[in-house]
């Protein structure tokens, strides 16, 4: 099975970016960084989203990032399937922060459950097919709409969603330009997608 070991942001400036990522949400090795001035405008085509058990965790990573420097594109509220936010990095990367709960728990904390990579595609049909050719089983699917994908122990989950829906859905322009500014680092091989969206062998697939 597909496992994702991480995801590489190409960012202007590598150390900011990392001292925001360990700030805010407290990642390491799920995300890596390489600098690169590579032209991007608008909407990069891709969210990352942190999957929390509750509300309050939500808050706590949403805040924290925040004060680390991202800017809100959702606050965060309920809805119907849960309670969540959308903010976006000083890298222009964009993060949605939810959790399926509507009600706390426990205290709050900024335990994360997953980190899950949704791809915006113009066509979900011909994207979804592509990568069972490539090797990736499908988990779930909403005919043309959704697909997640399984993969396995790895720590990064995979979906594809209509481009112009996914940014409708973090309150962005569809409309952009350039780069993804993203790589995914996996065992499944070196390639780029339909959408322009590079995979590369991770270092622990080439170590395996």
């Amino acid at each position: 099975m597909t496992s994702i070991d991480s995801v590489t942001l190409e960012v202007a400036d590598p150390a900011a970016a990392g001292h925001f990522y360990t700030a805010a949400f407290g990642l390491g090795g799920q995300v890596r960084l390489r600098a690169s001035e590579a032209p991007a405008t608008g909407f990069r085509g891709f969210t990352l989203s942190l999957v929390v058990s509750q509300p309050a965790d939500v808050n706590a990573l949403v805040d924290a990032a925040v004060d680390a420097g991202a800017a809100t594109l959702k606050p965060a509220t309920k809805s119907l399937w849960g309670y969540g936010g959308v903010v976006q990095a000083p890298d222009g990367t964009i993060w949605q922060v939810a959790s399926s709960s509507k009600k706390d728990t426990g205290p709050a904390g900024r335990q994360i459950d997953e980190i899950v990579l949704l791809l915006g595609v113009e066509d979900v049909k011909v994207s979804k097919q592509f990568y069972v050719d490539h090797g990736l089983a499908v988990a779930k699917g909403f005919g043309s709409k959704y697909v997640e994908f399984a993969t396995g122990s790895g720590p990064v989950k995979l979906a594809l969603y209509k481009r112009r829906g996914l940014a409708k859905l973090v309150g962005v322009s569809p409309d952009g330009t350039g780069s993804h500014r993203l790589t995914i680092d996996s065992d499944a091989g070196t390639f780029t997608d339909p959408d322009g969206f590079a995979w590369a062998v991770s270092a622990a697939a080439e170590t395996a």
